[in-house]
């Protein structure tokens, strides 16, 4: 028994499986997996990237393209906006700020000197609400964008440019470079997805209408075009009769300045966006100028715009829901300059010829009491500051 019991233990039987057999198998399947899913994820990456590369190349590569990105990832030692509080406003209002060269100042005496930038243009506010963008005044070199963030970073967008137009939202710009116009979005501190198109040697970008950029083919001529950046080239102008735009309705509709047959005097009128821009309301009461400076207010009930009281240049405020009923113009103040910001519906201001700020209250206006210029605190006389909303 003893013996027979040996010769079993003995004896090595064959194992139905071999579990670490299976094991390693199964190791060295997951491994090629990977190992493939690995190399064609590269090719893929690699394919994007080069594809990437290759349309920014042909959408942004040529000579003297203005677009430059300076990149500061180092925020160590860097020259952060500085506040200072003036003392008291001798003219208080709602609040609005001044870009001067390199500072902003408010309607309450508060001001922020802006680091490393030159003198201004215009400037709007980021989309965040983390800085600025700022276009430089125009100089021999062209026009520069630059970016102005809170935290000190300054960083040129745009250099040696013509005409450049900002979106009111801040996500996009508009600009003109040698034989093209330009669109890009705004993201963070870049430009993203450049758009060109060939333009004749006059035209400038005016305004943003949508996504689309309505251009002037020649300032000293009448009539505007609608280009829809991605959607062709720039379109012939079918609007021959329009002078200058000052701003869209809540409707999305147009309030311009038309030409009239046979008269040298202007008209207003409501415009349709179209390429054609075609007028469904006119008026000819007002006496106008044709400097294109004029806002309207967030409702679409005013218009400010520079014209004539008799052979006196004013500020003139208009009733745009009188338009076409010959409703007269109300005398608002000095003649403006640069941008009108509207605080709300009834209250604007702008800047006079000297750059002082000059205070809009609706009401008043239309009561019969023009508004007075006031200078603006801080500033020494000479300098001429940019309106901007407040910050």
């Amino acid at each position: 028994m003893r013996e027979t019991l040996s010769r079993q233990v003995a004896l090595a039987r064959p194992l139905g499986a071999d579990p670490a057999g299976q094991a390693i198998r199964r190791a060295n399947r997951i491994r090629r997996r990977r190992t493939a899913a690995g190399i064609a994820l590269a090719a893929v990456t690699t394919v994007l990237l080069s594809a990437g590369m290759a349309q920014l190349g042909a959408e942004t590569a040529r000579d003297g393209s203005p677009i430059l990105v300076i990149g500061d990832p180092d925020p160590t030692n860097r020259p952060r906006p500085a506040a200072s509080n003036p003392g008291t406003d001798p003219s208080p209002g709602p609040s609005t700020s001044l870009v001067m060269s390199e500072t902003l100042v408010s309607a309450d005496g508060r001001r922020l000197v802006l680091p490393d930038v030159g003198p201004a243009e215009r400037a709007q506010p980021l989309p965040n609400g983390g800085g600025w963008l700022v276009v430089g005044a125009p100089s021999a070199a062209g026009r520069s964008l630059w970016v102005v963030q809170n935290d000190g970073l300054v960083q040129v967008l745009l250099a040696g440019a013509g005409t450049i137009v900002l979106a009111p939202d801040s996500l996009q710009v508009a600009w003109r470079d040698g034989g093209d116009l330009l669109v890009a979005g705004v993201v963070g501190t870049q430009l993203i997805g450049a758009v060109r198109t060939p333009a004749p040697a006059t035209a400038e970008p005016v305004r943003f209408v949508g996504d689309s950029v309505l251009v002037r083919p020649d300032p000293a001529g009448a009539g505007h075009t609608l280009w829809r950046p991605g959607a062709g080239p720039l379109p012939e102008a079918l609007d021959r009769e329009s002078l200058n735009v000052y701003g869209p309705l809540p409707d999305g509709r147009l309030v311009g300045q038309v030409a009239t047959t046979g008269s040298d005097k202007a008209c207003l009128a409501v415009l349709t966006p179209t390429r054609s821009l075609d007028p469904v309301r006119t008026g000819c009461g007002p006496d106008l100028s044709q400097d294109g400076v004029g806002g309207i207010s967030p409702d679409g009930r005013w218009l400010l715009v520079n014209g004539w009281i008799g052979k006196a240049s004013r500020a003139l405020l208009i009733d745009l829901q009188r338009l076409g009923a010959n409703a007269p113009a109300v005398a608002a103040g000095p003649p403006m300059t640069g941008a009108i910001v509207w605080s709300n519906e009834t209250d604007a201001s702008y800047l006079d010829g000297s750059g002082a700020l000059v205070r809009v209250d609706v009401g008043r206006v239309r009561a019969g009491k023009p508004a007075s210029p006031a200078p603006v605190p801080g500033v020494p006389a000479g300098d001429r500051p940019v309106l901007v909303k407040s910050f």
